[in-house]
């Protein structure tokens, strides 16, 4: 396990995440992806048309469910992280910038998710779609840049 010693207190501090923990984490957050980027390759270019014009592909709603239900696994699974790996990291000043880059993009995400949902309506709902999808995009690169510049940190 990977510890470093507090500059405030002097203790040992861990960072690294049991493999179960660090497990479902990753899992969650590949099933987010695959689930969104299946939902958006669906929704915009395999809606089957029929005489009657564009219909809603019928695997679409069960990449949404699905999506949901991972978000709200990941939801849990990034909450467990304040507690021991985030605040003993902020508290040592490692990996800050990718990690407050996680926290705002998942704020964000959760945010729009959220908004999605319970806020957008029919003329507001594309907007808000784009920023929820594009930022999904992008906090899956800063995740692997954020685990890599953590890593590298550790050996140097």
């Amino acid at each position: 396990m990977t510890r470093m010693p507090s500059p405030t207190t002097g203790r040992l501090l861990s960072f690294k995440l049991e493999r179960w923990h660090r497990r479902s984490i990753y899992a969650t957050g590949i099933l987010l992806l695959v689930s969104g980027a299946a939902w958006l390759v669906l929704r915009y270019f395999l809606r089957p048309v029929t005489e009657f014009g564009e219909s809603v592909n019928p695997l679409e709603p069960w990449a949404m469910k699905l999506h949901g239900a991972a978000a709200m696994a990941s939801l849990f699974f990034v909450g467990s992280l304040l507690h021991l790996h985030v605040r003993r990291a902020l508290r040592a000043g490692r990996n800050a910038l990718t990690g407050w880059a996680m926290i705002v993009t998942l704020s964000f995400l959760t945010l729009t998710g959220y908004g999605l949902y319970y806020v957008a309506g029919e003329s507001d709902r594309p907007v808000w779609s784009l920023l929820h999808w594009s930022v999904g995009f992008v906090v899956a690169v800063l995740f692997v840049l954020h685990v890599i510049v953590g890593r590298r940190s550790v050996r140097g």
